[in-house]
């Protein structure tokens, strides 16, 4: 399942360079997203081992308006007891977490979100992860449930982190399994995880 271990890794989180200079000095906290589209839940988003990555997406964020300078925030991580969605045993927990959404939705009587692409995207990719936010949100809430567990069985804790990683893009070649865009993201959930920001070379 997730693992307790002391794994230190660096992320690379875009912002505008008002708000990141203002995160090095320690004046404000990163800012933790809460959107129903985010695919790995909710969390402070950071782009593993790729400032060139999150560089791109902070100036995408410039083109659409919502900083005024692109910026990116170096941040070393521990991943603490992360829900780490390359290994396979966490994948199993992921599939419990959606057959409880969905008997949890029956019940109620709604339907369950939908991936969906964004409007007038080419490589259908399906970035805007409303089932996946939903899946994950619901892996949260089961461990914060009381629940009664088999005898000798202990209840894992919260999970600090989330790691992920999303296939995006164009390939890199024709008939090629690799994609431009692809990478590796981890969603901080507990922010004491994050260790230290610097910024990058």
């Amino acid at each position: 399942m997730s693992r307790y271990a002391t794994s230190f890794v660096l992320g690379y989180h875009d912002c505008d360079e008002k708000v990141g200079r203002k995160a090095l000095a320690g004046e404000v906290n990163l800012l933790r997203s809460e959107k129903d589209y985010d695919w790995l839940g909710p969390g402070v988003y950071f782009w593993e081992g790729d400032p060139g990555r999150a560089l791109e997406w902070a100036e995408d964020k410039v083109a659409r308006g919502d900083y005024k300078k692109p910026f990116v925030l170096g941040a070393v991580i521990d991943l603490g007891n992360c829900l780490d969605l390359l290994v396979r045993e966490n994948l199993n927990l992921l599939r419990n977490a959606y057959d409880s959404l969905v008997a949890t939705r029956e019940k109620s009587g709604q339907a369950l979100p939908r991936n969906r692409d964004v409007r007038g995207s080419t490589t259908n990719d399906k970035l805007l992860r409303n089932l996946d936010c939903a899946v994950i949100r619901r892996l949260h809430a089961i461990l914060e449930e009381d629940y009664d567990l088999p005898a000798g069985s202990e209840k894992p804790g919260p999970f600090d982190t989330v790691r992920g990683l999303l296939t995006e893009g164009e390939p890199v070649y024709p008939d090629g399994g690799f994609y431009l865009k692809t990478h590796t993201q981890i969603a901080v959930c507990n922010s004491a995880c994050i260790k230290g920001l610097f910024l990058p070379r």
